[in-house]
Formats: C-alpha cells, structure tokens, sequence
C-alpha cells in the first residue's frame, strides 16, 4: 500500500502546485502527513501539539503539499518557538503595547465561528518593532487557544482593521515586513480573512511597498471593504451578523475596547495555560 501511494505522490512530483492542493485525495494527504511527521521526529511534549494530524496539515497546505518544504517550514517554527517562548509571553509583559487598544480579541465572532481581533492602526503608541511583534504574538496565542478551547471546528482567525484617523506615521514598513514573516511561517493557514476597513487613498502607496511581502495566497485573502461602496460593504454583512459587530464597522454593537475590562481578561488567560 505504502509503496502505491509513494508511486501516486512521485506521478504528481513535476505537477504544479495549484494542480496539486486540487488533486490531493485523502489517502495521499494521510501520506504526506505522516512523512512529515516521520522527518521531524521526536518532540519535547510541550511542541507535540505541533506535530499533531491538524497542524502538519496547515503547513503542508502552507506549502502546496510539498513534503520537503513542510518539513522545513515547522522545523524553522519548532526552532522558533523554543527560542522566542511565545506560550510564556504574559499580559504584563506587554500591557504597554496593549492600553490602546490597538489589537485586541473582540467579543464577537462571525458567522462561521472564527474568532476576530480587531485593530485600529491609529492607537499605535510604541515605536519599536521588537515590542510590537512580541504584542502581535501574544494576541495570535491568546486567539488560537480560544479557538481550541472554544469547542467550534474552526482553525482560523478574521482581522478586522479600522482605518477611521489613519496617518502613515502609525504604520512601519520595517514592522509590516516582521508581521508578515511571522504570520506567514510560524502561523500558516490562521488567515481566513483580513478586511481593511475605509482605508484611505493615502494608505495605498504603503500598500504597494508591503504588499511583496505577503504569499500570493495571503494576498487573495485580504479584502478592501469601503462603507459607502455596497459591493465590498456586502462583505461585511455576509460574515457578521450585524447585531453583533461594533458600530466602528457597520453593526450595532456600541461597545468597545475597555482596557480594564480586557486586561483582567487576558490575566485570566495567563493562568489557564
């Protein structure tokens, strides 16, 4: 059987890779995964989960189903996290980052149960990269163990950015590049979808500069929606039931980021990890 399915990998070797994520068929998935999971070994308990059926998927999507490449993306990621510690990052750790309200996990979710962390580019309040990356880990820690604990079959996370007071002085092309890289390979296949909300014409040429540094595949997922535009503001209707969503983006939710509020929610966090 084993050596079939080998025979059926090796025919689709030279095939490109969009055909490829279109004819992979279970068994051959199944295949793959365990590949992956043989070349990578064994692992300290506290990385297993990064080696479970669920997780070598993501990377392997992340990678069109190219074994070698998978394996070479969740090593750099296994090195990664035992290096940077992204579990043992605490709210007082980043507190500072996080008074403004810039990122933050929201109360909603949208209608196919993906968690949404909003962000507001105008409450930037801190000039270094390394502090904004460690903030930006921490808030994908905090949104993927709610995803998992939340019960639902959902492994991905919607952005919600508001542009509403954005000047280019909130933005770094330095910190957009670092908040690609992260996402991009120690966080494959979290996107579902990143909506920029009413940006506006003077965001366009930073756009232009960042956008090389997203995958292609990163890129189809972000979505430019405009308030008064009903072809784009459909998105929104489409993912969020209206009554829950926050005013800022078109729905009636008149609340909103409570710093106190939040930050005694995410210790909470802390101590159940």
């Amino acid at each position: 059987m084993a050596k079939r399915i080998m025979n059926m990998v090796k025919k689709r070797a030279d095939v490109d890779d969009v055909e490829v994520q279109d004819a992979i068929t279970p068994e051959i998935q199944h295949h793959k995964i365990n590949e992956v999971r043989k070349q990578i070994g064994s692992q300290p308990e506290k990385l297993s989960a990064y080696c479970s059926d669920a997780s070598i998927t993501r990377y392997l999507k992340a990678r069109n189903w190219n074994v070698e490449k998978a394996v070479k993306m969740l090593k750099a990621t296994l090195k990664w996290r035992m290096e940077y510690k992204p579990d043992e990052i605490l709210w007082e750790d980043i507190a500072k980052e996080a008074e403004t309200g810039k990122i933050y996990l929201s109360s909603f979710k949208d209608k196919h149960g993906r968690i949404v962390l909003v962000m507001r580019p105008r409450c930037q309040n801190t000039k270094a990269v390394k502090g904004q990356v460690k903030y930006l880990v921490y808030c994908m820690e905090v949104a993927i163990q709610d995803l998992e604990a939340s019960g639902v079959e959902q492994e991905q996370i919607v952005w919600l950015i508001d542009f509403h007071g954005f000047s280019l002085s909130n933005v770094s092309l330095t910190a957009a590049r670092e908040t690609a890289h992260i996402l991009q390979e120690h966080y494959p296949e979290r996107l579902g979808v990143a909506i920029l909300y009413n940006p506006p014409k003077i965001f366009e040429p930073f756009w232009k500069l960042a956008r090389p540094f997203l995958d292609p595949k990163t890129v189809e997922k972000v979505k430019f929606v405009y308030s008064e535009d009903p072809n784009t503001s459909q998105i929104i209707t489409e993912l969020f039931e209206m009554d829950e969503l926050e005013c800022a983006f078109g729905g009636k939710n008149t609340s909103g980021f409570e710093l106190g509020k939040y930050a005694n929610m995410m210790k909470e966090f802390d101590l159940s990890r």
